[in-house]
């Protein structure tokens, strides 16, 4: 990297190429960029980490050369890199006047989450000269900002898992191969854990009789067939069915429509591993023959321990 040209200017000689992709994966400190470069690289992308920004363009250069083997790329562009979002910025607009535009994903996460992965990790946070990480946290917040409002896709990784983000990365970030159609994720989950930050749409399902309440369904989950059986024989399912099923038989079409590549479809109990977990499997295999949709189903809590009654 230390060869890479310095400036912005056209290349001399050669003729200059665009390459397919070319983002830019920023955000807070322990929020996981890693793991979103890991997911482009898997895809098969160039990938740096921790490049200064002063370094982006020349990089683009070295992509645009006629000899070059790159098509599509990933950077991550952090506050390791020292003082330097103002020109982050400035380098965006440059790489966009000359016709080689990168798309940017931010990544955040609450406060207290972020504290706690850096107490797991014994990482010292880059900004946070006292050993202070809420010092650190409150400093980056200022430098990124602007950032956050210029990016192309700003994904919360406050209650994601590191195989969860991935697939978000992968289906919102990356060329689907089956191009035209929908990919659904039905997600349940419990609301005292919290609600899903990434849902577009969330249904409550505690209305519903809740098997917490019965003894010998209480260690079980919505996986196993007793469960199954009670809440499919519950009153009112039938009529939530009805209801539900031709309302997402509108919407999904309507949002595919409008452009949008990824829907997440929350199913919220309230410890999210039984009747949520019902639900979601039962919308994941009706919606999972459908043509034109691919879908998926997550349990975000069914592995929770249940508390005592």
């Amino acid at each position: 990297m230390t060869d890479a040209p310095a400036t912005n200017e056209p290349i001399a000689n050669g003729q200059k190429r665009t390459i397919q992709d070319f983002v830019v994966i920023t955000g807070f400190s322990g929020a996981g960029k890693s793991q979103a470069m890991a997911c482009f690289e898997d895809a098969g992308y160039f990938c740096v980490d921790n490049l200064p920004p002063e370094m982006i363009g020349g990089l683009a250069d070295l992509f645009a050369h006629e000899g070059s083997k790159v098509e599509r790329a990933a950077v991550v562009c952090d506050v390791r890199g020292g003082e330097y979002f103002e020109r982050l910025l400035l380098v965006l607009d440059e790489l966009q006047e000359r016709g080689d535009p990168a798309r940017m994903l931010f990544l955040e996460a609450a406060e207290d989450v972020l504290i706690n992965r850096y107490k797991e990790t014994r990482r010292r946070h880059p900004l946070a000269q006292t050993g202070q990480v809420t010092a650190g946290i409150a400093r980056e917040r200022e430098l990124l900002w602007a950032l956050k409002e210029r990016s192309d896709l700003c994904i919360d990784t406050s209650d994601l898992s590191a195989a969860r983000l991935r697939r978000i990365v992968a289906d919102k970030m990356l060329q689907r191969e089956t191009e035209g159609q929908l990919a659904v994720t039905f997600l349940s989950y419990g609301f005292k854990h919290g609600a899903p930050r990434d849902a577009d749409l969330v249904f409550d399902v505690r209305f519903l009789p809740n098997p917490h309440y019965e003894g010998d369904l209480r260690p079980l989950t919505g996986l196993d067939a007793p469960v199954i059986e009670f809440v499919e024989s519950s009153d009112g399912i039938g009529e939530f069915y009805e209801r539900l099923l031709p309302l997402l038989d509108y919407l999904l079409p309507a949002y595919h429509q409008e452009g949008k590549a990824h829907l997440t479809i929350g199913i919220g109990c309230t410890g999210g591993r039984h009747r949520s977990v019902v639900i979601a499997e039962k919308l994941a295999g009706i919606y999972g023959a459908r043509e034109g949709l691919v879908v998926d189903v997550i349990h975000r809590d069914v592995e929770k321990q249940p508390r005592a009654a």
